[in-house]
């Protein structure tokens, strides 16, 4: 176990907005995106619209460098954004976004993603939070997987940043995966055998014409197709970067509790998954306010607060052996302060109080979330009134 590092990466995807209006670029320059990758090479590209950016770490061994390697890329990238007066806003979805109005990426395979799957393709303005943990090489990663399900309802709602679509309130705290449900192997996956029962699922599909490779499985959690990683897919793009940090290792930690406790997570009924997706329903419908149920059918419902300290104290030594004890106190300090979600209502409802309409708040919304997408912003004004309430 002491030996194994479990080396770890983050993807984070972003939509670009322009300066003065917070108003999404529906266009991306050429020469910002040369730029981009003048400066972070292959750790930058376009996405499938092009209002969007992806920016992905390298493989890192520590916490230290992976905090260097996102917050650096944010920097970067941020920097040259203002020279072309565009700002990076990290959220789930743009308050300000119209889907009918984006423009594809020009390339074969975003084009055959639209023309296979039309409007859910089109619609698909979404931007999210992805982490990528190696497990040792002898490790079946789709046990592991299995085991970890459960959990993927916390990440989900330490997350939220998407209460808005299309220029109003959803209601959701994260509309981003509402959305995402659209599309077909998405939510919580299948309890597959292992690896070779999931290989074999990706295989049928293969052979029968429908998907290209393992890759086009976007469920919340996956094994990687092109890394001998476990991704998790679930989070939200994170407004504050401290908060995808804290996913990050808090990930990596769980990632290490199932192989250190190969008993973790081995029990489950014939409802159990379905159960884990009624929490994830209530994730991204409450966020932090969400009241979880036990997905082993005792009917007991758990507050937010006690699901993660039960989840915290269970990779205590985890936390120990990577050195991530920030981790923890920040997902503590979310759990206080709300997440971006709660913050944006917050934001909204507050310039609305003072008289303005829905789509001038909505525009104030997509300011504040440029201004603190950088991680040069101080933390003082993240904090508008904010109290966590219990669901009903």
């Amino acid at each position: 176990m002491s030996e194994h590092i479990y080396t770890y990466g983050v993807e984070e995807e972003f939509f670009l907005s322009q300066a003065d209006s917070g108003a999404i670029a529906t266009r991306m320059p050429q020469a910002f995106l040369h730029e981009v990758r003048r400066r972070l090479g292959e750790r930058a590209s376009n996405e499938l619209l092009q209002s969007q950016i992806e920016m992905v770490t390298p493989i890192c061994s520590d916490v230290g460098g992976l905090a260097d390697a996102v917050i650096g890329n944010r920097r970067i990238v941020g920097e040259i954004a203002k020279r072309y007066d565009l700002a990076l806003v990290a959220s789930g979805t743009h308050p300000l976004a119209e889907w009918r109005e984006q423009n594809l990426t020009q390339k074969p395979r975003y084009r055959q993603l639209v023309s296979d799957f039309q409007i859910v393709g089109r619609r698909n303005l979404l931007c999210g939070l992805h982490v990528h943990v190696a497990p040792p090489p002898e490790q079946d990663r789709v046990d592991v997987m299995n085991r970890i399900l459960a959990y993927m309802p916390i990440f989900l709602a330490l997350s939220c940043s998407s209460p808005f679509w299309n220029r109003q309130g959803t209601g959701l705290m994260s509309y981003r995966q509402a959305a995402y449900d659209e599309w077909p192997r998405t939510g919580i996956p299948e309890f597959f055998a292992g690896e070779a029962d999931y290989n074999a699922f990706v295989h049928q599909l293969v052979q029968a014409g429908v998907i290209e490779n393992a890759s086009f499985l976007w469920w919340a959690v996956r094994v990687s197709a092109n890394y001998p990683t476990i991704e998790l897919r679930i989070a939200d793009a994170c407004t504050d970067v401290r908060d995808a940090l804290c996913i990050a290792n808090l990930f990596r930690c769980v990632v290490r509790a199932a192989v250190r406790n190969p008993s973790l997570g081995r029990a489950r009924m014939s409802t159990t998954r379905l159960l884990i997706e009624e929490n994830r329903w209530q994730a991204k419908r409450h966020g932090i306010a969400a009241q979880f149920i036990d997905e082993f059918g005792t009917g007991e419902r758990l507050s937010f607060a006690d699901r993660l300290e039960q989840l915290l104290a269970l990779i205590a030594e985890d936390v120990a052996h990577f050195g991530c004890e920030d981790a923890v106190a920040h997902a503590r300090r979310i759990l206080a302060r709300g997440t971006s979600a709660d913050l944006q209502v917050a934001e909204f409802k507050r310039v609305r109080d003072q008289g303005a309409t829905r789509a001038e708040a909505c525009r104030e919304v997509a300011r504040w979330l440029a201004a603190h997408s950088l991680p040069a912003h101080t933390s003082a004004r993240f904090q508008p009134e904010f109290k966590p309430q219990p669901s009903a």
